[in-house]
């Protein structure tokens, strides 16, 4: 496999690299992969292994990312590769973050300007950087993103938000909006369960936040795991306290997978969980289960319905080609 000259590393002794792209800052000898298992260290140097390397492709609403306040009803080009700096238990997408060797041999080459093309082509109003953890194909996800922009493309990106501030920085002069997980709201939930910690996804929220890109959160919702309701109410209240009442909310059912076999969340649970994330949030929402709560979009102001969900359609009913709530004049969503 072709390799291509990685970004955000140092070179040290004995021809091996510190990788600086996430935080865990992986020390990777010669011929040796990162904990993403996609970068890897020949001859002193570091290279992605999957600059260009497509798994998935698929025209997408934008809503199943999910962002249900950036351009509503509208269609974007999804892309993915292979690869991951965590290793969840409970991947959804399993087979293609964590088994990278077996994955390799299905993957597809496209340049930047082919998936412009494609987005333009199938009338995409932009690209999203979704599937597996797209911050491990950094270096492809960033080219495309500078060139796409060139042709009044968005960049979303849906990713777990484990990467370092200065390659995060560069990034955000080109991204448009995130949707990023916030697994669990404990560091030993972090460590057990992803190999990973909290404290450089939160920095990532705040950042991304602080630039004034569009962002919304998922907390998938584990039972036994990450559905403690106390626990739960510290981390939307760090949400409305830090990055806003305003930031969008997803909380997102949990099905068996990969090597998690606990059973599924009980409606009971999320609707419980929906009511105390809906005291410290204005926008809150259910995901992957078929609920009358947390479908509709509402007036943060004056509680007008703005848009009515089923399943993926959405109807834009309260609100103006600008965002406005018709009634108020208040702007909660994206759409120009």
């Amino acid at each position: 496999m072709n390799a291509f000259k990685a970004l955000f590393y140092e070179q040290l002794d004995n021809d091996s690299v510190k990788c600086n792209l996430c935080p865990h800052n992986c020390i990777i000898e010669e011929s040796n992969q990162g904990s993403c298992g996609v970068r890897i260290n020949k001859l002193g140097e570091l290279y992605s292994e999957v600059y260009g390397k497509i798994s998935a492709l698929n025209s997408d609403p934008i809503e199943k990312k999910p962002l249900y306040h950036y351009y509503p009803g509208k269609n974007i080009l999804s892309i993915g590769s292979i690869g991951c700096n965590f290793k969840c238990k409970f991947c959804q997408n399993w087979e293609i973050s964590q088994q990278v060797k077996e994955s390799m041999k299905s993957l597809q080459d496209f340049s930047p300007e082919s998936i412009i093309e494609l987005a333009l082509k199938r009338n995409s109003f932009g690209i999203a950087y979704t599937y597996n953890e797209p911050s491990v194909w950094y270096e492809f996800m960033l080219d495309t993103a500078k060139i796409s922009h060139n042709y009044n493309l968005k960049n979303v990106v849906v990713s777990n938000g484990y990467i370092n501030e200065k390659p995060l920085q560069e990034l955000l002069n080109f991204i448009d909006a995130f949707n990023i997980d916030l697994k669990a709201f404990e560091n030993d939930f972090y460590k057990k369960y992803l190999s990973a910690t909290i404290e450089p996804v939160k920095s990532s929220l705040e950042l991304i936040k602080n630039s004034g890109k569009h962002l919304e959160i998922t907390n998938l919702i584990i039972p036994g795991l990450n559905d403690d309701p106390e626990t739960f109410l510290k981390m939307v209240k760090w949400i409305s306290e830090n990055l806003g009442k305003d930031t969008v909310l997803h909380l997102s059912r949990y099905f068996p997978t990969y090597k998690l076999d606990i059973e599924s969340t009980p409606l009971k649970k999320l609707l419980e969980l929906f009511d105390i994330a809906k005291s410290e949030l204005y926008h809150v929402y259910l995901g992957n289960i078929n609920a009358d709560k947390g479908k509709n979009s509402y007036c943060s102001k004056c509680g007008n319905l703005i848009i009515r969900r089923t399943g993926y359609n959405t109807n834009i009913c309260g609100i103006d080609e600008k965002g406005k709530c018709t009634k108020c004049g208040q702007v909660d969503i994206k759409c120009c």
